[in-house]
């Protein structure tokens, strides 16, 4: 018999209890992740933003900058870091992963610089209303832990910041 969960074990079963039995849950949380993939649906929607608002060609080029950059350190953290992804017996993995590391989320790194920096462009709260969904989605997937999210939050804001300081010091939108 399998041990309890408990910690951040269990705070991702109490989740996927509440959400993952849920019509369609899973199958929108797995179409953000494939969607989130190495940052390169935030990319090419920072592509087509810079083609569609050519007066904010500049801002929507950081928001892709700023996600890819978000993913790039994502990955070297993990590589630093090496904590293995949820193992849990009661944890469901509902998605494949490209790799077996998990601190921090990728997915919520790239996510949250993405969607500061095209607030930027935009002047919508993107951060309010695309962070959140990506975030509960790794977790309704199994595949990362609630800190794992939370720090990619925190990368990803880190990284935006950066981004955002280097496009307004190098020209803004001229």
């Amino acid at each position: 018999m399998a041990e309890q969960p408990r910690g951040e074990e269990a705070a991702l079963v109490a989740v996927q209890s509440a959400l993952a039995g849920r019509p369609g849950v899973v199958a929108a949380a797995r179409a953000m992740s494939h969607f989130g993939e190495h940052s390169l649906g935030w990319v090419a929607v920072s592509m087509l933003g810079a083609v569609l608002a050519p007066r904010r060609r500049r801002a929507w080029l950081a928001a892709g900058a700023g996600a890819f950059c978000a993913h790039a350190a994502a990955v070297l953290i993990k590589r630093v870091v090496r904590r293995e992804r949820p193992h849990h017996p009661a944890i469901a993995v509902n998605v494949g992963t490209p790799s077996r590391l998990s601190f921090p989320s990728a997915h919520a790194t790239s996510t949250t610089a993405a969607a500061v920096l095209m607030a930027r462009a935009t002047g919508l709260p993107l951060p309010a209303v695309l962070v959140p969904p990506m975030a509960l989605s790794r977790l309704v997937l199994g595949v990362h832990y609630p800190s794992d999210v939370l720090t990619g939050v925190a990368v990803g804001a880190a990284v935006a910041k950066a981004v955002g300081t280097v496009a307004d010091r190098t020209g803004g939108d001229r």
